[in-house]
């Protein structure tokens, strides 16, 4: 299209469902042809294009001859058969060369039978086509290549950096073997991403004295919409199913396996034997044996995480709310029990020992356990405030916390919040531990205390406590 002053046309319609052609060609035509009474028109489907044909009756119309939304053979009839002048430029986006041009008055049979077949256009996009065929197939190969070292390299690199603790636990084993998969996953779509990006830069970015041309319009590809949709919801599927089954490994009860219940609170873990009627601030536990964790809260949600068993449950508040969770340690060793929940202040120092001990050891641990309770209130006082919690807030050694220190506590005189004075006494601990909010100390704020152990700490395991509190001097 040469630049002119005026245009032999005053109507031409545009036909291509791609906008951007569309425009493209719209904005060409009024910048060369200076005509204010040029009129053009765009429309993008075969009913469009037949309905102008027939009742605007256009001098030209400009086809995209590649839109396979517009029916060559209900074209050709429409243009054939009409008796107003015409004209067809036919323009194609994927091969090279001139245009070409039908007059519906000077149309002959032969130039309707190359209409229906590849418009006469230069015969090297022909030529070269095997050429570029056998090329894309060389880049598809080389990228292939690398995609596959990429991952193996990645995955190697995953698989050999300690990213996860020591695997403790027969729960563990399913749930490593689908971090395994994740990172082999990661692996690849990380070199899929990369590895096409960084060729596609490098072999096929403007090289100097390269002419400038825009690349060739893509509509559409329907087969691979459709593969990149079906291979990730396949994968999706099977690690769903692969979740499901690890899940039901985790959970495989064992009739024999003991039974611990844990009770969090802030901010610590108490275990509880009912077996033995132990309770202690660590978990201890028989390697190769399932233990039964029945877990609940005294207060807010918290949540029992050991990393190196890999499974983890929450603790809820209220009695009907208890959650199971079945650990088979592997391990002879010690590790920590973790809050993974937040929790309050001191959410990151809830922390308890978990000891995986051999069935001899831990059945001498029972022993001692039982006889370390004896006759003494005091002795018994020491353990009842470590096993619920007590010493997460209260100091046995002057230092600050959370709660006053029960160093030296007793026979102290206090003034509380509301202004009164009172003297620490027996009367005075109960209150404070049956009915935390009663009689504050000034300087410390209250409802932090939780106003849950009149229930959950039997009355005489309270003397005891209080008995262990006045021995602090």
């Amino acid at each position: 299209m040469s630049p002119k002053t005026s245009a032999p046309y005053q109507r031409v319609l545009i036909a291509s469902a791609n906008p951007l052609f569309g425009q493209g060609l719209e904005k060409m035509i009024q910048r060369q042809w200076k005509n204010p009474q040029l009129e053009i028109r765009r429309v993008a489907s075969n009913e469009a294009v037949l309905s102008e044909m027939q009742s605007w009756s256009p001098d030209l119309i400009i086809l995209d001859y590649d839109d396979k939304a517009i029916s060559r053979v209900e074209f050709l009839q429409e243009f054939v058969t009409g008796e107003q002048p015409m004209q067809v430029m036919l323009v194609s986006l994927k091969s090279s060369g001139a245009v070409v041009v039908y007059d519906r008055r000077t149309m002959t049979p032969a130039q309707a039978e190359d209409w229906l077949n590849l418009p006469k256009f230069s015969q090297t996009t022909s030529e070269h086509f095997p050429l570029q065929r056998r090329s894309s197939m060389k880049h598809f190969v080389i990228v292939g290549v690398l995609i596959a070292a990429f991952t193996g390299l990645i995955y190697f690199l995953l698989s050999n950096i300690p990213l996860l603790p020591i695997a403790a636990s027969v729960q563990a084993q399913p749930i490593d073997r689908l971090f395994n998969l994740h990172f082999f996953m990661i692996s690849l779509l990380f070199s899929l991403i990369v590895v096409f990006l960084g060729y596609s830069l490098v072999v096929f970015r403007q090289k100097a004295g390269d002419d400038e041309e825009d690349g060739v319009y893509i509509k559409g590809n329907n087969p691979l919409e459709i593969i990149w949709t079906i291979i990730p919801l396949g994968i999706v599927i099977y690690f769903a199913y692969l979740g499901s089954v690890s899940l039901a490994e985790t959970r495989r009860a064992d009739p024999q396996a003991l039974e611990i219940k844990v009770v969090a609170g802030q901010w610590f873990w108490r275990f509880e034997y009912p077996d033995y009627g132990i309770v202690s601030n660590a978990m201890v536990m028989p390697v190769n044996k399932q233990a039964l964790l029945k877990l609940t809260s005294l207060d807010v949600i918290h949540s029992f995480w050991v990393p190196e068993f890999r499974v983890k449950q929450d603790t809820l508040p209220g009695e009907n709310l208890v959650r199971e969770l079945r650990v088979t340690p592997t391990e002879l060793g010690e590790f920590k029990v973790r809050c993974a929940e937040m929790c309050g202040t001191s959410h990151a120092y809830m922390e308890s020992p978990v000891k995986v001990v051999t069935q001899a050891e831990f059945d001498q641990w029972v022993q001692d356990q039982l006889a370390a309770l004896g006759t003494d209130p005091v002795a018994r006082g020491e353990v009842w405030a470590r096993n619920n919690g007590c010493l997460s807030c209260h100091s046995v050694d002057g230092s600050p916390n959370v709660g006053p220190t029960w160093k030296g506590l007793y026979g102290l005189t206090h003034e509380l919040t509301d202004g009164s004075v009172v003297t620490v006494d027996d009367a005075y601990l109960l209150t404070a531990i049956i009915n935390p909010n009663a009689q504050v100390p000034k300087g410390f704020v209250p409802g932090v205390m939780p106003q849950i152990y009149k229930d959950t700490i039997p009355e005489q395991q309270i003397l005891e406590i209080i008995e262990y509190i006045k021995s602090l001097k």
